[in-house]
């Protein structure tokens, strides 16, 4: 029984050892990140609908906020960085149109930024498929 324990203990601390060293750790912060990010988007659409602009702007902000975190920056290429730099303007047009008071412009905001949020992550997939390694050739696939 005691030789269980101590081998369930030493399962235990080497399951932890990629968390405490740091690796592991990354990934959940990001789709952490992603997961704010969903549910402030949600709440700026439900604000859309309930004419709610105080709700609009309150999570437009955490939206805003959310850039600043240095997980957000996934990838260090041109085209995500042209992506995040949209999806901050059209936050910022969001809050300011909620501001403003502006229902028809805040959704056009909220769907520009959700169309920016599908093209970077659109990018992010294609970036992360070409680092995988090519398949191997299949004869039964039409060479000849």
């Amino acid at each position: 029984m005691k030789r269980a324990s101590y081998v369930l203990t030493l399962l235990i601390l080497l399951a932890g050892v990629p968390v405490l060293s740091g690796h592991g750790a990354e990934p959940k912060k990001v789709s952490e990140i992603m997961r704010q990010k969903l549910k402030h988007a949600q709440k700026v659409l439900e604000g859309i609908t309930m004419k709610d602009f105080k709700k609009i702007s309150k999570s437009a902000d955490e939206l805003l906020f959310l850039t600043t975190e240095e997980e957000w920056k996934v990838l260090r290429t041109a085209d995500y960085v042209n992506h995040s730099n949209e999806f901050r303007r059209n936050v910022q047009a969001l809050m300011k149109n909620a501001k403003d008071e502006n229902l028809d412009a805040c959704t056009l905001s909220y769907v520009e930024m959700t169309l920016t949020c599908v093209k970077c992550h659109k990018h992010i997939r294609e970036v992360r498929m070409g680092r995988l390694p090519p398949l191997p050739r299949d004869s039964r696939l039409g060479e000849r």
